[in-house]
Protein backbone atom coordinates (compact mmCIF):
# COMPACT_ATOMS: atom_id res chain seq x y z
CA UNK A 1 0.00 0.00 0.00
CA UNK A 2 1.44 3.08 -0.78
CA UNK A 3 2.49 5.03 1.90
CA UNK A 4 2.00 8.82 -0.49
CA UNK A 5 -1.05 10.17 -1.52
CA UNK A 6 -2.91 10.98 -4.66
CA UNK A 7 -0.47 14.24 -5.22
CA UNK A 8 2.66 12.59 -3.94
CA UNK A 9 2.30 14.17 -0.24
CA UNK A 10 2.72 11.70 2.95
CA UNK A 11 -0.33 9.98 3.78
CA UNK A 12 -1.36 10.82 7.69
CA UNK A 13 -1.89 8.17 9.71
CA UNK A 14 -4.07 7.95 12.97
CA UNK A 15 -2.51 5.69 15.62
CA UNK A 16 -3.35 6.35 18.80
CA UNK A 17 -7.26 8.30 19.92
CA UNK A 18 -7.81 9.75 23.38
CA UNK A 19 -11.01 10.72 24.78
CA UNK A 20 -12.65 12.59 27.55
CA UNK A 21 -15.93 12.89 27.34
CA UNK A 22 -19.54 13.24 28.92
CA UNK A 23 -20.14 9.98 26.87
CA UNK A 24 -17.32 8.24 28.44
CA UNK A 25 -14.06 8.68 29.64
CA UNK A 26 -12.03 6.04 27.35
CA UNK A 27 -12.71 5.12 23.75
CA UNK A 28 -14.71 1.97 24.55
CA UNK A 29 -17.31 3.60 26.62
CA UNK A 30 -17.06 6.54 24.61
CA UNK A 31 -18.04 4.62 21.87
CA UNK A 32 -20.52 2.37 23.46
CA UNK A 33 -23.01 5.40 24.81
CA UNK A 34 -22.67 7.38 20.94
CA UNK A 35 -24.34 3.29 19.96
CA UNK A 36 -26.88 3.88 22.78
CA UNK A 37 -27.73 7.10 21.55
CA UNK A 38 -28.04 8.18 24.97
CA UNK A 39 -28.04 11.72 25.99
CA UNK A 40 -25.53 12.76 28.63
CA UNK A 41 -27.03 15.96 29.91
CA UNK A 42 -28.05 16.46 33.19
CA UNK A 43 -28.45 18.98 36.03
CA UNK A 44 -25.30 20.80 36.46
CA UNK A 45 -23.14 19.02 39.29
CA UNK A 46 -20.26 21.38 40.04
CA UNK A 47 -21.60 24.59 41.01
CA UNK A 48 -25.02 25.98 42.44
CA UNK A 49 -26.55 26.55 38.74
CA UNK A 50 -30.37 27.07 40.22
CA UNK A 51 -29.93 30.82 39.82
CA UNK A 52 -29.11 30.39 35.73
CA UNK A 53 -31.12 30.80 32.69
CA UNK A 54 -29.97 27.27 31.95
CA UNK A 55 -29.21 24.52 34.95
CA UNK A 56 -28.03 21.42 32.73
CA UNK A 57 -25.22 20.84 30.56
CA UNK A 58 -23.19 18.21 29.75
CA UNK A 59 -20.71 17.32 32.40
CA UNK A 60 -17.29 14.83 32.07
CA UNK A 61 -17.90 12.03 35.04
CA UNK A 62 -16.90 12.61 38.49
CA UNK A 63 -14.66 9.74 38.04
CA UNK A 64 -12.20 11.92 35.90
CA UNK A 65 -9.29 12.38 38.30
CA UNK A 66 -6.78 14.72 36.75
CA UNK A 67 -4.26 14.02 39.46
CA UNK A 68 -3.65 10.65 37.85
CA UNK A 69 -2.28 12.40 35.01
CA UNK A 70 -0.78 15.73 36.83
CA UNK A 71 -0.21 14.75 40.16
CA UNK A 72 -1.57 16.84 42.73
CA UNK A 73 1.17 19.91 42.17
CA UNK A 74 0.41 20.37 38.67
CA UNK A 75 -3.85 19.70 38.11
CA UNK A 76 -3.96 22.18 40.83
CA UNK A 77 -1.87 24.84 38.44
CA UNK A 78 -4.23 23.56 35.75
CA UNK A 79 -7.48 25.33 34.78
CA UNK A 80 -9.99 21.96 33.86
CA UNK A 81 -9.18 22.86 30.22
CA UNK A 82 -5.93 21.98 30.53
CA UNK A 83 -6.97 18.80 32.69
CA UNK A 84 -9.24 17.13 30.25
CA UNK A 85 -7.09 17.75 27.46
CA UNK A 86 -3.24 16.29 28.53
CA UNK A 87 -5.52 13.20 30.08
CA UNK A 88 -6.90 12.99 26.31
CA UNK A 89 -3.42 13.30 25.02
CA UNK A 90 -1.43 11.16 26.96
CA UNK A 91 -4.28 8.51 26.69
CA UNK A 92 -3.82 9.21 22.84
CA UNK A 93 -0.14 8.61 23.22
CA UNK A 94 -0.39 5.18 25.39
CA UNK A 95 -2.99 3.65 22.78
CA UNK A 96 -0.04 4.44 19.77
CA UNK A 97 2.32 2.22 21.39
CA UNK A 98 6.22 3.68 21.29
CA UNK A 99 6.95 6.14 19.56
CA UNK A 100 10.74 6.24 19.24
CA UNK A 101 10.30 9.43 17.34
CA UNK A 102 12.93 12.55 17.16
CA UNK A 103 11.30 15.01 19.83
CA UNK A 104 12.74 17.70 17.76
CA UNK A 105 10.01 16.49 15.29
CA UNK A 106 7.32 15.76 17.16
CA UNK A 107 4.69 18.50 17.58
CA UNK A 108 1.83 19.32 19.18
CA UNK A 109 -1.79 21.67 17.79
CA UNK A 110 -4.50 22.35 20.39
CA UNK A 111 -7.21 23.40 19.96
CA UNK A 112 -9.89 25.58 22.39
CA UNK A 113 -12.79 27.96 22.29
CA UNK A 114 -11.88 29.80 25.23
CA UNK A 115 -9.26 28.73 27.16
CA UNK A 116 -9.33 28.80 30.85
CA UNK A 117 -12.61 30.37 31.32
CA UNK A 118 -13.55 28.79 35.15
CA UNK A 119 -10.01 29.81 36.38
CA UNK A 120 -10.61 33.15 35.01
CA UNK A 121 -14.38 33.85 36.48
CA UNK A 122 -13.17 32.61 39.75
CA UNK A 123 -10.27 34.72 40.39
CA UNK A 124 -12.47 38.09 38.67
CA UNK A 125 -13.84 37.38 41.85
CA UNK A 126 -11.40 37.03 43.80
CA UNK A 127 -10.52 40.49 43.06
CA UNK A 128 -13.28 42.16 43.20
CA UNK A 129 -13.96 40.80 46.62
CA UNK A 130 -10.55 40.28 48.23
CA UNK A 131 -8.43 42.85 45.85
CA UNK A 132 -5.73 42.71 43.66
CA UNK A 133 -3.25 40.97 46.34
CA UNK A 134 -5.06 37.90 46.61
CA UNK A 135 -5.19 37.06 42.97
CA UNK A 136 -3.69 33.90 41.94
CA UNK A 137 0.07 34.34 40.50
CA UNK A 138 -1.12 31.25 38.54
CA UNK A 139 -4.03 32.66 36.83
CA UNK A 140 -2.38 33.67 33.64
CA UNK A 141 -0.95 30.28 32.83
CA UNK A 142 -4.22 29.03 33.93
CA UNK A 143 -6.35 30.59 31.53
CA UNK A 144 -4.19 31.09 28.58
CA UNK A 145 -5.24 28.97 25.44
CA UNK A 146 -2.36 27.53 24.74
CA UNK A 147 -1.84 26.04 28.01
CA UNK A 148 -2.85 22.17 26.85
CA UNK A 149 -0.40 22.24 24.23
CA UNK A 150 2.16 23.78 26.36
CA UNK A 151 1.81 20.89 29.05
CA UNK A 152 2.19 18.13 26.85
CA UNK A 153 5.13 19.37 24.95
CA UNK A 154 6.40 20.23 28.70
CA UNK A 155 5.88 16.55 29.96
CA UNK A 156 6.87 14.65 26.86
CA UNK A 157 10.36 16.90 26.00
CA UNK A 158 8.56 17.26 22.44
CA UNK A 159 10.60 20.33 21.00
CA UNK A 160 8.66 20.72 17.45
CA UNK A 161 6.34 22.65 16.79
CA UNK A 162 3.50 23.87 19.24
CA UNK A 163 0.42 25.72 18.39
CA UNK A 164 -3.00 26.89 19.71
CA UNK A 165 -6.02 27.04 17.65
CA UNK A 166 -8.57 29.16 18.85
CA UNK A 167 -11.21 29.34 15.99
CA UNK A 168 -14.69 28.94 18.55
CA UNK A 169 -16.52 25.40 17.46
CA UNK A 170 -14.33 24.46 14.90
CA UNK A 171 -10.91 24.70 16.73
CA UNK A 172 -10.97 20.60 17.40
CA UNK A 173 -11.20 20.20 13.44
CA UNK A 174 -8.90 23.18 12.60
CA UNK A 175 -6.55 21.64 15.09
CA UNK A 176 -6.18 18.20 13.07
CA UNK A 177 -6.54 19.85 10.03
CA UNK A 178 -3.53 21.91 11.04
CA UNK A 179 -1.53 18.84 12.42
CA UNK A 180 -2.12 17.03 8.89
CA UNK A 181 -0.44 19.77 7.82
CA UNK A 182 2.51 19.36 9.56
CA UNK A 183 3.00 15.76 8.66
CA UNK A 184 2.56 16.69 4.95
CA UNK A 185 5.03 19.35 4.40
CA UNK A 186 8.29 17.78 6.69
CA UNK A 187 7.99 19.72 9.50
CA UNK A 188 6.82 16.50 11.83
CA UNK A 189 6.82 12.97 11.72
CA UNK A 190 4.34 12.45 14.34
CA UNK A 191 2.00 15.26 15.84
CA UNK A 192 -0.93 15.02 18.46
CA UNK A 193 -3.86 17.09 17.75
CA UNK A 194 -6.73 17.67 19.18
CA UNK A 195 -9.23 19.37 21.31
CA UNK A 196 -10.29 20.68 24.93
CA UNK A 197 -13.13 22.57 26.03
CA UNK A 198 -14.47 23.38 29.89
CA UNK A 199 -16.65 26.22 29.38
CA UNK A 200 -20.05 25.07 32.04
CA UNK A 201 -19.14 28.32 33.47
CA UNK A 202 -21.58 30.64 35.39
CA UNK A 203 -20.94 33.12 32.95
CA UNK A 204 -20.60 31.48 29.83
CA UNK A 205 -24.08 29.48 30.63
CA UNK A 206 -25.56 33.24 31.06
CA UNK A 207 -24.08 34.16 27.95
CA UNK A 208 -25.12 31.68 25.69
CA UNK A 209 -28.29 31.85 26.97
CA UNK A 210 -28.97 35.47 26.56
CA UNK A 211 -27.94 35.17 23.36
CA UNK A 212 -30.49 32.53 22.74
CA UNK A 213 -28.02 29.85 21.52
CA UNK A 214 -28.78 27.41 24.32
CA UNK A 215 -32.07 24.61 24.64
CA UNK A 216 -34.67 25.82 27.95
CA UNK A 217 -35.83 22.12 28.37
CA UNK A 218 -35.15 22.39 32.18
CA UNK A 219 -37.80 19.65 32.82
CA UNK A 220 -36.16 17.20 30.21
CA UNK A 221 -32.32 18.04 29.67
CA UNK A 222 -32.07 14.59 28.18
CA UNK A 223 -34.18 15.28 25.43
CA UNK A 224 -32.71 18.75 25.00
CA UNK A 225 -30.41 18.17 22.47
CA UNK A 226 -31.89 17.38 19.32
CA UNK A 227 -29.77 17.88 15.91
CA UNK A 228 -32.04 18.41 12.93
CA UNK A 229 -35.15 17.77 15.11
CA UNK A 230 -38.29 19.86 13.98
CA UNK A 231 -38.58 20.46 17.48
CA UNK A 232 -34.84 21.39 18.54
CA UNK A 233 -34.42 24.91 20.02
CA UNK A 234 -30.93 25.16 21.05
CA UNK A 235 -27.61 23.43 21.88
CA UNK A 236 -26.40 21.91 25.05
CA UNK A 237 -23.14 23.31 26.40
CA UNK A 238 -20.57 20.35 26.91
CA UNK A 239 -17.35 19.71 28.08
CA UNK A 240 -14.15 17.77 27.01
CA UNK A 241 -11.52 16.97 25.34
CA UNK A 242 -10.07 14.37 22.37
CA UNK A 243 -6.29 14.02 21.22
CA UNK A 244 -5.53 11.75 17.62
CA UNK A 245 -1.56 10.56 17.57
CA UNK A 246 -0.87 11.90 13.77
CA UNK A 247 1.82 10.15 12.21
CA UNK A 248 3.62 9.33 8.56
CA UNK A 249 2.34 6.67 7.11
CA UNK A 250 5.38 4.60 6.00
CA UNK A 251 6.52 5.49 10.06
CA UNK A 252 3.72 3.56 11.52
CA UNK A 253 3.96 0.88 8.83
CA UNK A 254 7.70 0.25 10.04
CA UNK A 255 6.98 0.14 13.66
CA UNK A 256 4.23 -2.50 12.84
CA UNK A 257 1.56 0.53 14.67
CA UNK A 258 -2.08 -0.61 13.89
CA UNK A 259 -3.39 1.92 11.66
CA UNK A 260 -6.72 3.31 13.09
CA UNK A 261 -7.77 5.80 10.10
CA UNK A 262 -6.61 8.40 8.38
CA UNK A 263 -7.01 12.08 8.03
CA UNK A 264 -7.37 12.05 4.06
CA UNK A 265 -8.42 15.73 3.61
CA UNK A 266 -9.13 19.13 4.66
CA UNK A 267 -11.11 22.11 4.00
CA UNK A 268 -10.79 25.60 5.85
CA UNK A 269 -12.29 28.23 5.17
CA UNK A 270 -14.21 31.77 6.65
CA UNK A 271 -18.02 32.58 5.88
CA UNK A 272 -17.58 36.47 5.66
CA UNK A 273 -20.87 36.37 6.30
CA UNK A 274 -21.89 37.30 10.44
CA UNK A 275 -20.13 37.04 13.89
CA UNK A 276 -22.32 34.26 15.07
CA UNK A 277 -25.13 33.35 12.53
CA UNK A 278 -24.25 30.74 9.52
CA UNK A 279 -25.00 32.24 5.86
CA UNK A 280 -28.72 30.85 4.97
CA UNK A 281 -27.77 29.19 1.91
CA UNK A 282 -24.62 27.20 3.61
CA UNK A 283 -22.34 28.78 1.02
CA UNK A 284 -18.90 28.91 3.09
CA UNK A 285 -19.92 25.27 4.52
CA UNK A 286 -20.46 24.22 0.52
CA UNK A 287 -17.14 25.87 -0.30
CA UNK A 288 -15.26 24.41 2.78
CA UNK A 289 -16.75 20.68 1.89
CA UNK A 290 -15.72 21.15 -1.53
CA UNK A 291 -12.33 22.31 -0.30
CA UNK A 292 -11.60 19.04 2.10
CA UNK A 293 -12.54 16.68 -0.86
CA UNK A 294 -10.50 17.89 -3.22
CA UNK A 295 -7.87 17.69 -1.09
CA UNK A 296 -8.56 13.99 -0.54
CA UNK A 297 -8.42 13.12 -4.17
CA UNK A 298 -11.99 12.28 -3.40
CA UNK A 299 -15.93 13.21 -4.78
CA UNK A 300 -18.97 13.22 -3.25
CA UNK A 301 -19.79 10.02 -4.09
CA UNK A 302 -16.81 8.15 -1.92
CA UNK A 303 -18.44 9.24 1.46
CA UNK A 304 -19.80 6.74 3.15
CA UNK A 305 -21.41 8.67 6.06
CA UNK A 306 -21.33 12.11 6.97
CA UNK A 307 -20.55 13.33 10.74
CA UNK A 308 -22.17 16.83 10.64
CA UNK A 309 -21.71 19.65 13.20
CA UNK A 310 -25.35 19.36 13.84
CA UNK A 311 -25.18 21.31 16.73
CA UNK A 312 -29.00 21.59 17.42
CA UNK A 313 -30.10 25.35 17.31
CA UNK A 314 -32.47 26.27 14.08
CA UNK A 315 -30.61 28.72 11.96
CA UNK A 316 -27.49 26.19 11.69
CA UNK A 317 -29.12 22.77 11.00
CA UNK A 318 -31.21 24.33 8.64
CA UNK A 319 -27.97 25.65 7.31
CA UNK A 320 -25.73 22.70 6.84
CA UNK A 321 -28.31 20.45 5.39
CA UNK A 322 -28.40 23.16 2.66
CA UNK A 323 -25.04 23.05 2.27
CA UNK A 324 -25.14 19.44 2.71
CA UNK A 325 -27.76 19.25 -0.28
CA UNK A 326 -25.57 21.34 -2.63
CA UNK A 327 -22.18 19.34 -2.34
CA UNK A 328 -24.10 16.57 -2.97
CA UNK A 329 -26.09 16.85 -5.52
CA UNK A 330 -29.52 15.46 -4.12
CA UNK A 331 -29.96 13.76 -0.83
CA UNK A 332 -26.36 13.37 1.04
CA UNK A 333 -25.47 9.62 2.67
CA UNK A 334 -26.47 8.99 6.02
CA UNK A 335 -25.93 11.64 8.53
CA UNK A 336 -25.23 11.87 12.26
CA UNK A 337 -24.48 14.14 14.94
CA UNK A 338 -22.94 12.89 17.75
CA UNK A 339 -24.07 16.22 20.00
CA UNK A 340 -27.34 14.75 20.83
CA UNK A 341 -25.45 12.37 23.29
CA UNK A 342 -22.41 14.61 24.16
CA UNK A 343 -23.80 18.15 23.98
CA UNK A 344 -21.29 20.87 22.41
CA UNK A 345 -18.50 20.62 23.10
CA UNK A 346 -17.47 23.99 21.38
CA UNK A 347 -13.40 23.80 20.92
CA UNK A 348 -13.31 20.58 21.91
CA UNK A 349 -16.07 19.07 19.15
CA UNK A 350 -14.71 18.86 15.94
CA UNK A 351 -11.57 16.61 17.43
CA UNK A 352 -14.20 14.40 19.59
CA UNK A 353 -16.47 14.39 16.10
CA UNK A 354 -13.14 13.12 14.03
CA UNK A 355 -12.83 10.18 17.01
CA UNK A 356 -16.20 9.74 16.51
CA UNK A 357 -15.56 9.15 12.61
CA UNK A 358 -12.61 6.49 13.03
CA UNK A 359 -14.66 4.43 15.25
CA UNK A 360 -17.68 4.04 13.03
CA UNK A 361 -15.19 3.47 10.30
CA UNK A 362 -14.11 0.42 12.86
CA UNK A 363 -17.20 -0.63 13.32
CA UNK A 364 -18.98 -0.37 10.52
CA UNK A 365 -21.58 1.12 12.43
CA UNK A 366 -23.17 4.66 12.43
CA UNK A 367 -24.38 5.75 16.02
CA UNK A 368 -28.11 6.98 15.86
CA UNK A 369 -28.61 10.73 16.15
CA UNK A 370 -30.49 11.38 19.73
CA UNK A 371 -33.49 12.57 20.40
CA UNK A 372 -33.77 12.83 16.65
CA UNK A 373 -37.94 12.16 16.57
CA UNK A 374 -39.42 14.22 13.85
CA UNK A 375 -38.38 15.42 10.33
CA UNK A 376 -38.18 19.03 10.18
CA UNK A 377 -39.50 19.52 6.25
CA UNK A 378 -36.99 22.47 5.68
CA UNK A 379 -34.09 19.06 6.16
CA UNK A 380 -34.22 16.84 3.63
CA UNK A 381 -31.66 14.59 5.12
CA UNK A 382 -31.32 10.93 5.84
CA UNK A 383 -30.73 11.44 10.05
CA UNK A 384 -29.66 8.01 11.57
CA UNK A 385 -31.97 7.94 14.67
CA UNK A 386 -33.69 5.01 16.81
CA UNK A 387 -30.50 2.67 16.58
CA UNK A 388 -27.02 2.36 14.87
CA UNK A 389 -27.00 1.89 10.89
CA UNK A 390 -24.38 -0.87 9.66
CA UNK A 391 -22.21 0.62 6.92
CA UNK A 392 -19.27 0.12 4.85
CA UNK A 393 -16.06 1.16 5.87
CA UNK A 394 -16.04 4.21 3.33
CA UNK A 395 -14.60 7.72 4.20
CA UNK A 396 -16.35 9.89 6.94
CA UNK A 397 -17.21 13.85 5.89
CA UNK A 398 -16.62 15.98 9.10
CA UNK A 399 -17.82 19.11 9.28
CA UNK A 400 -17.06 21.65 12.21
CA UNK A 401 -18.84 25.36 11.82
CA UNK A 402 -17.83 28.08 13.89
CA UNK A 403 -18.78 31.48 15.64
CA UNK A 404 -16.75 34.15 13.64
CA UNK A 405 -17.25 32.29 10.10
CA UNK A 406 -14.53 29.58 11.10
CA UNK A 407 -15.46 26.82 8.85
CA UNK A 408 -13.64 23.32 9.00
CA UNK A 409 -14.00 20.09 7.04
CA UNK A 410 -11.96 16.97 7.77
CA UNK A 411 -12.35 13.64 5.11
CA UNK A 412 -11.43 10.43 7.34
CA UNK A 413 -10.14 7.41 5.98
CA UNK A 414 -10.75 3.65 7.29
CA UNK A 415 -7.68 2.55 8.99
CA UNK A 416 -5.81 -0.88 8.29
CA UNK A 417 -3.77 -3.53 10.67
CA UNK A 418 -0.01 -2.15 9.64
CA UNK A 419 1.36 -5.53 11.00
CA UNK A 420 -0.61 -7.25 8.43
Amino acid sequence: MSAVDHVGRPRVAVTGIGVKTPAGLDVDSFWGRLLEGRSAAGPIRRFDASGLPVGFACEVSEEFDPVAYLGIKEARRADRVAQLGFAAAVDALAMAGTLAADPHRCGVVGGTGVGGLATQEAEELVMLNKGPTRVSPFLVPMMMANATAALVALHHGWTGPNICVATACAAGSHAVGEGVRMVRDGSCDVVLAGGTEAAITPVALAAFARMGALSTRRDDPASASRPFDADRDGFVMGEGAAFLVLERWDRAVERGAAILGEIMGYGRNSDAFHITAPSEDGAGAVACMELALEDAGLTSADIGHVNAHGTSTPLNDVSEARALTKVFGGTPPPVTSTKGVTGHLVGAAGAVEAAASILAMQHGLVPPTANHQRTDPDIPLDVVAGSPRPVEPKPVLSNSFGFGGHNATLVLGPGVSAKA
